[in-house]
């Protein structure tokens, strides 16, 4: 007569404000727009979230699988999650949630990550390549940041050009600080926001091998352009660009890391590239350059097939050490947007006139595509590939539905 009636019990996705570095890939991924933030935090509304787990596997850091069981009518609520600097504990629940019907518990636990299916909307794929080596992420956190030191701080474009764009050394003494090609690290800029914060990390992409930057050392590259006005051209200060390209040999910074588990190089031998990048999109492309470049005496490499895109040469990061590698080694492509007496040409065009290239190399399992670069450059790589197979009489919605699942195309973009 008195028993205590059901509730309703929730499985609650938040996101730990520790570990999410701010970079938005959950709220770009997620398919019914569960996700916001503000300047503090990345939360979960749980009044629209069903648990499809799409932004899960994209996460860079790990941060957006997390979860907690609550009363329904107690869940933590956006204004609670936009407030916090840690996760809460769990709470446990009271008796009569035990009671709750086996219908609903059968809805609380959604999927394992590896049983998803990519959405639709997913350009690339959300698995590595079968091949990619284990990554290690997570080692450093903005609570336990590792402290490197500036051994190189050098421009490596054009002086007389706007586009400053910065090659930075960071070596890591005798702290490990294991990486992959394809992988991130993030920057804790020093200061405070205009709230009074500490400011949030800032994601870079690594644009030096496994092995260093220097082979054998501890340490790595970043690929850094100072950042003086937004995408719509409009003044801006960007806090972390501005800091990094004004470093001095022997300065300090605090990294966390390192990210990404995805977006990683094939492992096996005779593996194929198919590289797509514009302006500092170029860091990942050039970690794997240089591994294929090490390694060039044990005969294990594929092709590589490079489309890069800046305004000119100029303006183009490595275009020096680029032109001096082995026309064998590597068939590069450059688009030039602004070049002076030169038609404008992006890289979507040179994929188009490269169309046999292309599918040769796509019709090769052990190839796979990766794409780095502004956001607004996912629809012209996609419309163009998808031309290029289309010529050749094939399906390009199999064919993605294929690199995708298989983890052979990856896209990071910002």
């Amino acid at each position: 007569m008195n028993a205590a009636l059901p509730v309703e019990v929730l499985k609650q996705h938040l996101i730990d404000p520790e570990i999410c570095i701010r970079c938005n890939t959950c709220e770009e991924t997620c398919p019914i727009d569960a996700i916001t933030h503000d300047s503090n935090n990345y939360v979960v509304d749980p009044d629209i979230c069903n648990g499809c787990m799409a932004c899960v596997p994209p996460c860079p850091t790990g941060s957006i699988d997390n979860w907690r069981l609550v009363v329904r009518t107690e869940a933590y609520s956006l204004q609670d999650q936009l407030g916090w600097d840690e996760l809460p504990r769990e709470q446990p629940l009271p008796e009569a949630a035990g009671a709750a019907p086996a219908e609903a518990d059968a809805t609380l636990a959604p999927a394992p990550a590896a049983a998803v299916a990519i959405p639709s909307a997913a350009p690339g794929a959300s698995v590595p390549p079968w091949s990619a080596a284990h990554p290690y992420v997570n080692l450093y956190t903005h609570k336990t940041p590792v402290t490197a030191t500036v051994v190189g701080n050098y421009r490596v474009t054009g002086a007389d050009t706007d586009s400053d764009i910065h090659h930075i050394v960071l070596d890591f003494g005798e702290l490990p600080f294991p990486v992959l090609e394809g992988q991130s690290i993030g920057i804790l800029p020093p200061g405070a926001d205009a709230q009074g914060r500490p400011h949030h990390a800032r994601q870079y992409s690594l644009a030096s091998p496994r092995d260093g930057e220097r082979a054998g050392y501890n340490n790595l590259s970043l690929t850094v352009k100072r950042v003086t006005e937004d995408h719509q051209g409009q003044s801006a200060h960007g806090v972390c660009s501005n800091y990094l390209c004004d470093l001095a040999k022997n300065d300090t910074v605090q990294v966390i890391g390192p990210f990404g588990h995805t977006f990683l190089m094939p492992n096996h031998p005779r593996a194929n590239l198919i590289m797509i990048c514009t302006g500092t999109g170029s860091a990942p492309m050039r970690a794997m350059t240089e591994r294929y470049r090490r390694r060039i005496e044990t005969g294990e490499n594929g092709r590589l097939l490079l489309f890069f895109g800046a305004r000119t040469e100029r303006e183009l990061p490595y275009f020096g050490p680029l032109m001096k590698l082995p026309r064998d080694f590597i068939d590069i492509n450059l688009a030039l947007s602004r070049e002076a007496g030169q038609p404008k040409r992006y890289v979507q065009d040179l994929i188009r006139e490269r169309a046999a290239a292309v599918r040769e190399l796509l019709a090769d399992r052990n190839t796979c595509i990766y794409v780095c670069g502004l956001k607004g450059m996912e629809v012209g790589v996609l419309d163009a590939l998808r031309e290029v197979t289309m010529q050749a009489g094939q399906d390009w919605t199999i064919l993605h539905d294929v690199l995708r699942r298989e983890g052979r195309l990856h896209f990071e973009t910002y």
